[in-house]
């Protein structure tokens, strides 16, 4: 079962652009302060810095040092000069390789490229889900439980490879890129971690988080428009569910952070009992990526 709601949580994003039904779309929770430079790449969506904010103690987070974004498929090569003028040496794909092997990322050769996937499709669920998800048998209700648990598991179920992925962005010497599919979700949690570590407050993380929803907007809003003009051709797909996986929502980090702290007390213990960072591990990071 669990297998299954990653899956149809993939797939739903993966075919976004088809839908449905239409209803009334609730409003979006927006990021209130963009504090980066706003970086266009041409194709890649949800392209960002990650810098110019202040943690509890008053350090700020060092400019250029993380990147995040959506995936890299459509990455022009005139777009390549972009990825070097910014210092990136290193992208983290954190996709798994259904998805990698239907976008792949298109990128320089000389850019170090690594995949750290926290779960995996075992077997052959994929076409499964589709149908379900296209017949309407997963609707917006079903949506916003998927997507909880989602984010639940995600930090709980290979903590493995979640340190592996937050030790290799911390530990590299040169400015790492990090995405996902639509740089939202799994990007949003391992962001959220890294400033967790970095003693960022709630405010500052989550403000971040919902960010991806204004980079976002547009897209969106153009993708839920098509579902509206094509309705006809998934007639008993939920819209809701086109809806809820397109933006991000407090409650889904919130979901995050609450079984961490079921599971380890809170997330001081998770950094240092699931990503092997001890206290002064972390006052070297703060004093490498804060002035």
């Amino acid at each position: 079962m669990k297998n299954l709601i990653k899956i149809l949580f993939l797939i739903v994003s993966i075919y976004c652009v088809n839908s449905c039904k239409t209803q009334n779309f609730s409003a979006p929770e927006y990021g209130r302060n963009i504090s980066e430079e706003n970086i266009k790449i041409k194709k890649v969506y949800n392209f960002r810095a990650i810098g110019n904010i202040t943690n509890i103690d008053g350090r700020t987070l060092k400019e250029g040092k993380f990147y995040r974004s959506g995936n890299l498929y459509k990455l022009k090569n005139s777009s390549f000069k972009e990825l070097e003028n910014l210092g990136i040496h290193e992208i983290i794909d954190l996709r798994n390789s259904k998805e990698i092997a239907l976008k792949p990322d298109h990128i320089p050769g000389e850019i170090s490229y690594r995949n750290y996937s926290a779960f995996e499709d075992e077997g052959d669920q994929l076409d499964q889900a589709k149908k379900l998800v296209l017949k309407g048998k997963v609707n917006g209700t079903d949506a916003d439980r998927r997507m909880l648990d989602f984010y639940r598991e995600y930090v709980t179920e290979n903590p493995e490879i979640i340190r592996k992925i937050i030790t290799e962005i911390l530990e590299s010497d040169q400015p790492v890129l990090y995405h996902c599919t639509a740089g939202k979700d799994r990007t949003g949690i391992i962001t959220a971690l890294i400033l967790t570590v970095l003693k960022f407050d709630k405010q500052t993380i989550y403000n971040d988080y919902l960010l991806s929803n204004n980079y976002r907007n547009d897209l969106i809003n153009k993708r839920l428009n098509l579902a509206h003009d094509l309705h006809f051709l998934y007639p008993r797909m939920d819209v809701k569910v086109l809806e809820k996986l397109s933006w991000v929502e407090r409650a889904y980090l919130d979901a995050a952070f609450n079984e961490i702290n079921k599971k380890y007390g809170s997330a001081d213990a998770y950094i240092q009992q699931v990503l092997k960072i001890n206290e002064n591990k972390r006052e070297e990071y703060i004093r490498r990526f804060t002035y």
